[in-house]
């Protein structure tokens, strides 16, 4: 987990780097309580706050919930990404989830760090004081995207009432079962991509995002893109993984040509990359023992086919 401890007292500091040693992250503090494996927090805790949001799964904060607060406040972007934010006091007997209790994962996260410390957790979620779990908690713990926000805030609302509840889980394109209906999108497509060098990044996401439209499947199931080595550098491909927030893969031609099955040759791209076909391939190598469901689909200049992972 990519985390981060922020303490401001000497005490603190040194609860800060036990947390962050059995977390995997790292520790920080002001310079008078730095060393030691503690970092040095600089002249503007917001700042420090700012670039923690945009690196971070969770940052957590030996402090008072209103050092929190004022740090964290300009830099609150929304539940679909804000790190979890946790509090805690220097001796570890209170461990508070104070943003992102569910997506994010902080009341989960706070519950570890309680059961580390010897402290208790405080989970202020209505869902979670009720017994009741949480769809957007479920979707977290069960690989899945939140498609619709708002209809996961009338669920758990409806929860907590005792009403019924519309959810659907898949990864098709498929018209809703219920009136209001919260779709949660499994993360278990793969998407092989060919492509010309130097091809436009927009014209590279435009016919992705007809692919997956004409495929009848949602953008927010696919986990990676992949293609041969030989494209580790295409930008076109680099800049759409990073839209979706998903890797991007690449395999040797001789990883891709190993697997077994038939695959749509083209004998123009194993002269130039070694490998018959690439997108279904790479698409096929990406699911690790998957199976195709759309082979490949052709626009100008550009290749898509998608896989998909069994489930476990």
């Amino acid at each position: 987990m990519k985390l981060h401890v922020a303490a401001f007292s000497e005490r603190g500091a040194a609860l800060a780097l036990k947390i962050a040693d059995a977390f995997g992250g790292s520790a920080w503090a002001p310079e008078k309580y730095a060393g030691g494996g503690v970092l040095p927090l600089g002249a503007s805790l917001a700042e420090w706050a700012g670039k923690r949001f945009a690196d971070s799964q969770a940052i957590v904060f030996i402090s008072s919930c209103g050092i929190a607060v004022r740090a964290i406040a300009p830099h609150i972007g929304g539940k679909e990404r804000d790190p979890a934010v946790i509090v805690a006091d220097e001796l570890g007997k209170n461990v508070i989830s104070l943003l992102s209790g569910h997506i994010g994962g902080a009341n989960e996260l706070a519950l570890r760090i309680a059961e580390f410390t010897g402290g208790r957790a405080v989970i202020t979620t209505a869902t979670d004081v009720n017994g009741i779990t949480p769809p957007d908690s479920w979707a977290v713990k069960n690989n899945c995207a939140i498609e619709n926000l708002s209809a996961a805030k009338r669920v758990a609302a409806e929860l907590l009432s005792g009403g019924d509840v519309g959810v659907a889980v898949t990864d098709e394109l498929v018209p809703a079962p219920y009136p209001v209906t919260l779709w949660l999108r499994p993360k278990d497509l793969t998407v092989g991509v060919g492509c010309k060098h130097g091809i436009k990044p927009e014209l590279l996401r435009r016919c992705f995002s007809d692919f997956m439209e004409d495929s009848g499947y949602s953008p927010l199931s696919v986990t990676a893109f992949a293609s041969v080595d030989r494209k580790k550098e295409e930008t076109a491909i680099i800049k759409l993984a990073e839209f979706y927030k998903v890797p991007f893969e690449t395999f040797s031609a001789e990883e891709l040509m190993a697997l077994p099955g038939v695959f749509s040759p083209s004998p123009a791209a194993a002269a130039a990359v070694g490998t018959d076909n690439v997108c279904e391939r790479a698409a096929l190598a990406a699911s690790r023992g998957g199976y195709m469901v759309r082979l490949k689909t052709k626009y100008a200049g550009i290749t898509f086919a998608l896989a998909r992972k069994r489930s476990r």
